[in-house]
């Protein structure tokens, strides 16, 4: 066995060990905030703590209740510091209300003309689309009036849209905004069971969520999955004295990294070139023997194609990693 694979299940050990030993918050969120920035903390806690808490939600395509409520934190991790990596153990993620909104906006979405993307069309009209979630059943129904088949059930998958460090020096960035410090990367793998690692830039991490989607498909074509609000419990730790420089996620089945730019093809290649070299330095494997390998067995999400950058995340399956 490798000196990599020992430092991977020591790590493995010592962040079960720590999450054993953790502190349990129950924290309900009062305010967010629609930017990715150094503040006040909402909630400090230890490596290995786990939050129990819970996402905001307006209905903001009525403009009913508000705008976008903005995301949950900053949560103040103690003993963080930009030698160290954040990880963020998604426990749970489940639809706490009946509803969830989506919909189509003109001047908004991958196939709808923009100032940048102008178009000999007319707009996409304005739509507020209506689903209604079954919370037990983990499904939610749409009505198709218009169409040959009148109502579609799915199953759903509750993701977290924004999780992010506060990004680095005095910035504050939109909420809106996926980079190298995470934010609205959109990936459907933050979901339940996902690990999601983010860069540090500040002692203390600085860690935001939020933007629950029940469900949402390859690309948010529309801008928009079907946003709700949802229950959610993360466990949350240190990797010390290791740095990242893109957002990486891990699940059963596959390690992953987001890349998040424009043009598409940029994200793209931040992605895939961050895994090769995490494969490298990681898993023992020669650089141009580990490009080859995933040329051929890698596979990639298109996450987003509607936010202010792109996000692709690659993925590499684990059954091909060294034992």
């Amino acid at each position: 066995m490798n000196s990599a694979i020992l430092l991977s299940l020591w790590l493995s050990i010592s962040a079960s060990t720590t999450a054993a030993m953790g502190e349990v918050h129950h924290f309900k969120p009062a305010k967010g905030y629609l930017t990715y920035a150094v503040r006040e903390p909402v909630l400090r806690i230890n490596p290995g703590d786990t939050v129990v808490t819970n996402t905001l939600y307006s209905d903001f395509f009525t403009e009913k209740d508000g705008p976008w409520p903005g995301e949950v934190g900053p949560i103040y991790v103690s003993g963080a510091t930009s030698e160290d990596t954040l990880s963020v153990r998604i426990l749970k993620i489940r639809p706490n209300i009946a509803t969830g909104r989506s919909g189509t906006s003109s001047t908004y979405g991958s196939l709808t003309a923009t100032e940048m993307t102008p178009m000999l069309h007319e707009p996409v009209a304005k739509k507020v689309h209506v689903w209604r979630i079954d919370p037990k059943r983990m499904t939610a129904a749409f009505d198709l009036p218009n169409s040959r088949m009148k109502r579609i059930e799915v199953k759903l998958k509750p993701m977290l849209g924004r999780l992010a460090c506060a990004p680095p020096g005095d910035q504050a960035i939109s909420g809106g905004v996926p980079s190298n410090f995470g934010g609205n990367m959109d990936a459907s793998d933050a979901c339940e069971g996902t690990t999601v690692y983010l860069p540090i830039f500040h002692e203390g991490a600085y860690f935001y969520f939020g933007d629950v989607h029940a469900l949402q498909g390859d690309g948010e074509i529309i801008g928009a999955g079907i946003e709700t609000s949802a229950d959610v419990t993360l466990e949350i730790g240190l990797i010390k004295g290791k740095k990242i420089v893109w957002p990486r996620l891990e699940d059963g089945e596959f390690i992953m990294v987001a890349g998040s730019v424009r043009p598409l093809i940029d994200a793209f290649r931040i992605a895939h070139v961050e895994m090769v070299k995490w494969l490298e330095t990681e898993y023992g494997f020669d650089r141009w023997e580990a490009l080859e390998v995933f040329s051929q067995v890698g596979s990639a999400r298109v996450a987003n194609v509607v936010d202010p950058n792109f996000t692709v995340v690659a993925k590499f399956p684990k059954k091909y990693l060294p034992r």
